[in-house]
């Protein structure tokens, strides 16, 4: 089979089967559309599956090490995006029974940890303090803040909701994530009382929960026309972010990491914490494992014997 053949194929089990989302697929696609175009300026104007094998991942890997990146050379962490790509267009062209390079025999490569990005319990509160409630635009995106630190949606799950999707009363409604994970996410009674407050204030009929203010609203407009972007919500997560002077370059990513901290730290253990954040691995999960470092000097400190009071 042709390699082109193969990359399309590939696409739409993606798409198809595995539900996965628009964006997704358009960043396999480049990925794989760029090795396609390596090996045919490499000289092989026709590439077909044979074609992958461990000498021309090897080239391939040294000509994106030296591709120009944002700054300077590639980063390692985009390189490994293009290998993750490629193996598992490889694992799939196994399963189907095509004779294809093992994907186990291309390494993914290391790149150094980086800190969790996650906000305390003060910088928490000065955050969701910062929106004026007195304000349509203010009251709206308190309504986003909390919610967000509440139920640790990701921003497209959150940019997705609709009004009537969530149960105020029982403080809980389902969801659907990435690559098509189903969940139940619970609302807490803070974040409650301030989106049917939100939703109170409204007197139009739209069906996005969140919906931008300002700009033209006319009969024309379409609910998706009005429906808050992602963009949106992560500027204005930023923009009190900045607000409330914390020492940390927050995202909405930042408070899904801070809902998990907290519920760890309160106790939750992390097996429940994996099916309230939608992780399908476990160990996706033990990222945030990190918290439970503050303990360890306080039980080193009550219970080893070096510790304890004695005579010398």
């Amino acid at each position: 089979m042709k390699l082109e053949e193969g990359i399309v194929r590939f696409l739409e089990h993606l798409e198809i089967e595995r539900n996965a989302s628009k964006l997704t697929v358009r960043n396999y696609r480049h990925y794989l559309e760029v090795l396609l175009t390596y090996l045919q300026a490499s000289g092989i104007m026709e590439p077909t599956l044979g074609d992958i094998n461990q000498e021309t991942i090897r080239k391939f890997r040294l000509y994106l090490s030296r591709l120009p990146g944002l700054r300077g050379i590639m980063k390692s962490v985009t390189q490994g995006y293009y290998v993750i790509a490629i193996r598992s267009f490889l694992k799939w062209l196994v399963r189907n029974d095509f004779q294809v390079m093992q994907p186990e025999k291309i390494e993914v490569p290391k790149n150094a940890e980086h800190s969790l990005k996650f906000l305390d319990e003060d910088q928490i509160g000065r955050l969701l303090s910062q929106p004026i409630l007195s304000t349509k635009i203010g009251l709206r995106d308190r309504a986003i803040l909390e919610l967000l630190f509440s139920t640790g949606l990701r921003v497209s799950e959150a940019v997705a909701l609709n009004r009537d999707q969530i149960n105020l009363e029982s403080r809980e409604f389902g969801v659907v994530g990435k690559g098509g994970k189903a969940r139940v996410v619970f609302v807490s009674q803070q974040a409650a009382m301030l989106i049917d407050r939100y939703i109170k204030s409204r007197v139009d009929r739209y069906k996005p929960l969140f919906i931008r203010f300002g700009g033209k609203k006319d009969v024309a407009s379409s609910d998706e026309e009005l429906r808050l972007s992602a963009r949106s919500i992560q500027r204005l997560v930023k923009h009190y972010v900045r607000q409330a002077k914390i020492p940390v370059d927050a995202t909405p990513h930042t408070l899904r990491h801070s809902m998990a901290t907290d519920l760890l730290r309160s106790g939750a253990d992390l097996r429940s914490v994996q099916e309230l954040l939608g992780h399908r691995n476990i160990a996706t999960t033990q990222i945030y494992t990190h918290v439970t470092d503050s303990r360890l000097r306080e039980v080193h400190q009550k219970y080893h014997l070096g510790n304890r009071e004695k005579k010398i």
